[in-house]
């Protein structure tokens, strides 16, 4: 039995042998080269001293025969800030290369790319560059680039506005955990600031925001997230990368011009105040494209003027009691990503168990709509208390709505006109995310209007004696 055994072991050594050798024959021929998955790895554009997401591709053996690299290095080292892992081997721990490596045929090895850049000085992004160079025992020389724009921010981590403080900086600003902002202390954001916040980073103001831009230098509140997650779709364009703007109970006063604010949770969420003074002044300003409700006011003072409020999966505005106006602004419920959306404007009696008396709500020279065939939910959730409204001179998709003396002027979308609603824009491209809230040349909202105090639409635009409806003139 133990010569049976050993006989068999010697006949298996034997085979892997010859399999071995059939298998593991190396060429030398400079015409056996390697293959790419790409030649080219694009890191698009990160923030200097901040990690960026892992590329990678594949190298490939086609040819008729084993290859032994002789080394893969990353050519200019440590001077870029790239970080490059070889079938597992990390080049960072090893000078930047490797040496020795075979690919038998018909095999691959993958290799894995980061990149974490330096500061480059720079007010404009710079871009870097640099090679992984595969030197074949041939003597045969192959390159696969590696490109990236790097661009220098300032970095706040969990930071609290204790006193008056002004946020101006020519690079952009990248937020990390919560800014909040005292009771007590009034935070500025200057014309042209960009910020960028991390996953569920945001704004808690208890005190004053004062986010005030300007024609041609807006304030951007977005996401950092630089790059894509598909070929087509950045991730500026997918809402929940940050968490929105709160603003407490105690705050007051809080002006929002020329912002533009998108891809949150939720967009500005304000708390139950006093009535009397003004909670939220917000104009000429954009919330579009949030997981949540664009603008959510809950028994607050606030006035709205030439804004755009766009693509939310719960409401694009909701109010729950209070007093507020509403004027030449665009409320318009596309949101792509869930058939379930809310509406494009909500406004109610009663939030849960709570009461808000709607004392006011006037709404003026606006368009509200969206896919649905009914886009204005008003809820009159209790009889005992004020639930006032005013529609006049607006452009509403919503079943018609007879003998209410509160609705004059109305332009009424017919629910049973399919796609009606996307006519009243330049671009509804649900497929590719892209849209453009301007009107174009079919909108029943052009010349339909009634003149008022704001003299000049979002983007700066003239309006004339019989002014569009909505945020833009055509």
């Amino acid at each position: 039995m133990k010569r049976i055994i050993l006989f068999i072991q010697i006949i298996v050594s034997l085979l892997s042998i010859v399999a071995c050798n059939d298998n593991d024959s190396f060429s030398e021929s400079k015409s056996n080269i390697l293959s790419f998955s790409s030649d080219t790895i694009k890191m698009d554009t990160v923030f200097s001293k901040v990690p960026s997401s892992t590329r990678s591709f594949w190298i490939y053996n086609n040819s008729g025969d084993g290859i032994r690299v002789a080394s893969i290095k990353l050519e200019k080292g440590n001077q870029t800030g790239f970080r490059v892992n070889i079938d597992g081997t990390d080049l960072t721990s090893r000078g930047y290369q490797t040496s020795n490596v075979e690919i038998r045929k018909g095999d691959s090895i993958r290799v894995f790319v980061e990149l974490t850049s330096g500061y480059t000085n720079e007010l404009e992004p710079k871009k870097l560059e640099d090679n992984i160079t595969c030197l074949l025992e041939s003597g045969v020389t192959q390159k696969v680039n590696l490109n990236a724009w790097s661009w220098d921010a300032t970095v706040m981590r969990n930071s609290e506005i204790k006193g008056d403080t002004t946020l101006s900086s020519e690079k952009p600003i990248i937020v990390y955990g919560i800014l909040k902002v005292d009771s007590n202390a009034t935070l500025g954001i200057s014309a042209g600031t960009s910020i960028f916040f991390h996953d569920s980073a945001g704004i808690d103001v208890y005190g004053t925001l004062k986010s005030i831009g300007d024609i041609g230098k807006f304030i951007t509140l977005r996401g950092d997230r630089l790059n894509n997650m598909l070929e087509y779709l950045p991730y500026n364009m997918v809402s929940g990368q940050w968490r929105g703007i709160h603003i407490y109970s105690s705050s007051v006063n809080n002006e929002i011009g020329f912002t533009d604010i998108h891809s949150s949770e939720y967009g500005i969420e304000c708390d139950s105040a006093s009535t009397y003074n003004s909670k939220l002044n917000m104009y000429n300003s954009i919330i579009h494209n949030c997981k949540g409700n664009g603008l959510t006011l809950y028994n607050c003072k606030a006035n709205i003027e030439n804004c755009q409020i766009s693509n939310a999966l719960g409401d694009c505005v909701a109010i729950y009691g209070g007093n507020v106006s509403i004027m030449n602004t665009t409320i318009a419920q596309f949101y792509p990503f869930d058939s379930e959306r809310g509406v494009a404007l909500r406004f109610a009696n009663k939030y849960n168990e709570w009461n808000y008396a709607l004392s006011s709500l006037r709404v003026t020279n606006s368009i509200i709509t969206g896919y649905s065939d009914d886009e204005l939910m008003g809820e009159k959730d209790n009889n005992d208390i004020d639930f006032n409204y005013n529609f006049d001179h607006c452009l509403i998709c919503t079943p018609h709505i007879d003998n209410d003396k509160s609705m004059s002027n109305i332009i009424w979308e017919a629910p049973d006109s399919i796609n009606a609603q996307d006519k009243n824009f330049k671009i509804i491209d649900t497929k590719n995310l892209r849209y453009d809230f301007r009107l174009n040349s079919q909108s029943k909202a052009i010349n339909a209007g009634i003149a008022n105090s704001l003299i000049y639409d979002l983007n700066g635009k003239k309006r004339d004696d019989t002014p569009d409806l909505g945020c833009y003139e055509y």
